[in-house]
This record gives C-alpha cells, sequence and structure tokens, in this order.
C-alpha cells in the first residue's frame, strides 16, 4: 500500500477516535459528485443516463464542503460525472483542503492540462485519473480515440508541476491477467504515479454495455493470476493488503458500504453509489435510516457479483485494524511504499 505515511497516520488516527467512542458505522471517504454530466461517453457507465435537465445541474459549493464536514471523513473523492466540468469545482477543492480533508479529483483527464492552473499543489489533494487499459484498450473502453494519449500527456504535465497523480482502473471480462499486467507496469514504472487503484466492474442496471462484468469467480482468477510472480509487492498499489488479498480469493468479507457514502446532487444515496434506493438529506438520517442487513453478497441479488472497493475496502481496512499482526503488516507496505 502506497498510501503518504502522512495520510495513513490521520486515517489510523480516525479509526482509533471511532473505536473510542464506540460507533459501529462511519465514513471513512465520502464520494463527492457535483454533476452527473461528462465529456465522454463510458460503455460502463450508469451515471450519464439522467435526463437533460439533471446533467445540466451543478451543485453549490457550499453545499458540497457541508456535505463532506457534515460527515466527518478524513478523505473525499470527488467524482461525477466529470468534475472538472464544474465551474467552481477549483474552489470546492481548495475549501476542503483548507479543512485538510485528503481530497482525490477523478477526472477522465480530457479537461486537466486546461483547468490545471486552477488548483494548487499540496500533500492533502491528487488528481485520480482514469485509464482503464493501453491504448487501444483505454479508447475503447471510453469510446473516443486519443484519449489515452491526452490523459498520459495530462498525468506527465502534472507530474511535472508537483501535483499528486493517482489513478483509477477498471476491469471487465474482457480483461486477462496480462492487460493487468500491462498497464499496471505502464503506470507504476514508466508514469511513476504515486498510487494505483484497481476495482473489478460493477454491473451498473443502466450502463449501456450489460455483457461485460466480472463474476466473482472470474475475479479472483484474474486478480490471482495477474497477482502472480511478485506483482502484488513491486506496484503502488492505493488499498490495504486484505482488500488485495480479497480480490484474488484468499480471504471474503461482508459489504461495509456505509463507510464510503455517496453524495450526489439527488442527497445521500441509499446503499451505495452503485446502487439507487432513494436518497436522505442528511447523513444521520443516511446511517441510521437504512437497513444495511439487507445488502451485500447473499442478500441482495443486485450485490450478487460485486467485489468492488466501495463495499470491501472499508471491510478489510477494518479487519486491519483489529488484528495486530495485519496492521504491522500493512505499516510495513505502507513504510515500503514510501520510500520508492
Amino acid at each position: 500500500m502506497a498510501m503518504p505515511l502522512r495520510q495513513s497516520i490521520k486515517v489510523a488516527t480516525y479509526l482509533a477516535e471511532q473505536k473510542l467512542r464506540k460507533r459501529d458505522k462511519f465514513p471513512l471517504i465520502v464520494e463527492l459528485e457535483p454533476l452527473f454530466a461528462c465529456n465522454l461517453k463510458c460503455e460502463g457507465c450508469g451515471k450519464i443516463q439522467h435526463p437533460a435537465g439533471v446533467l445540466k445541474q451543478r451543485m453549490p459549493v457550499a453545499q458540497a464542503v457541508g456535505a463532506v464536514l457534515e460527515s466527518g471523513a478524513p478523505m473525499v473523492s470527488i467524482a461525477g460525472g466529470e468534475p472538472l466540468m464544474h465551474p467552481q469545482i477549483d474552489e470546492i477543492v481548495r475549501q476542503l483542503v483548507a479543512k485538510k480533508k485528503y481530497v482525490f479529483l477523478c477526472t477522465n483527464a480530457m479537461l486537466l492540462r486546461k483547468k490545471m492552473d486552477k488548483f494548487t499543489p499540496s500533500p492533502y489533494f491528487a488528481f485520480a485519473v482514469h485509464i482503464d487499459g493501453l491504448r487501444e484498450r483505454h479508447d475503447e473502453s471510453v469510446a473516443k480515440e486519443g484519449v489515452f494519449d491526452e490523459a498520459v500527456a495530462a498525468i506527465k504535465e502534472a507530474k511535472r508541476r508537483g501535483f499528486r497523480v493517482t489513478t483509477n482502473s477498471t476491469f471487465f471480462n474482457t480483461d486477462t491477467p496480462q492487460t493487468i499486467i500491462e498497464v499496471l507496469n505502464f503506470l507504476n514504472d514508466d508514469l511513476k504515479v504515486d498510487e494505483m487503484m484497481i476495482s473489478p466492474a460493477y454491473a451498473y442496471e443502466k450502463a449501456p454495455d450489460q455483457e461485460h462484468f466480472l463474476g466473482v469467480a472470474q475475479t479472483r482468477e484474474l486478480f490471482k493470476k495477474a497477482f502472480a510472480g511478485g506483482n502484488r509487492r513491486k506496484w503502488r498499489l492505493n488499498h490495504s493488503p486484505l482488500f488485495l488479498d480479497f480480490l484474488e480469493g484468499k480471504v471474503d468479507f461482508p459489504c461495509t458500504a456505509w463507510a464510503i457514502p455517496n453524495y450526489s446532487l439527488f442527497g445521500w444515496q441509499r446503499p451505495c453509489y452503485l446502487m439507487s434506493d432513494g436518497y436522505v438529506p442528511t447523513y444521520r438520517e443516511l446511517i441510521e435510516k437504512t437497513d444495511w442487513d439487507k445488502y451485500g453478497r447473499g442478500k441482495d441479488p443486485r450485490c450478487a457479483n460485486c467485489m468492488a472497493h466501495c463495499g470491501y475496502e472499508p471491510t478489510a481496512v477494518l479487519a486491519t485494524m483489529g488484528s495486530l499482526k495485519e496492521s504491522l503488516r500493512a505499516m510495513r507496505e505502507t513504510v515500503s511504499g514510501n520510500r520508492e
């Protein structure tokens, strides 16, 4: 795990505080969606299917920042849609960073070089660029040629200017262990991004492409082979060791979707950003009035093939904190990653 040491300490301190206060449900990171509009039409995305009137809406700065502060989460992932299309996205980031929240701005990078001057490098801020494969594979997944090359150019420029740059890669049943190895080697060794996040694709009900989502057995086999030969140890993956164990089937966990809540133009989304069973206006209502026990694999059929980080990374983190052995393991990998 290549999370910066300062961030690791803050998150660990936050988790210890929750344990001392005997809170059984709390947010680890908020998924903030200040808009749904996007400049791409990815085949696996279910967010751009909203009506035109909704796609034109932009969340006010005060509302976006207020939701994160209301939750108390130490980290926030700003997604969408394409957040760089929000005219005040830089102000949202500035205010959250001023509150010492760790902010990841998720982007397809098509606008990144044009908008980069609006942002300032900070240890509390990172661009999280979506990269699903090398040139041909990535451009096919986003249904537009040239996107991969622009993303690579934007990553290089952001790194040159001193920004932290992470990546987010989603893999489908059309991927092989080799395609995963190739893109992660490229990001890790050639582009030298700070951290990489990976996830098996989740079957959005409204996504145009419904044929290429991974099942649980497929996911485990795919990542087991991709992680073989020492690959997993050399990549700067932004995941807990136990979550990576989970992806390759060494351990299994229940879903803790409440730990990565989603806040969008509609409010706090039940139960997670991948499924929509309604919205509530406050974080407290989300936590206290959602029947969390009915969600997860073996409970809700929609969750049957889900192994996404939003549900299972928090479980892995909590399991790590509850085990001295796993805590030491995670600490060793964090220190090792920060030495590279």
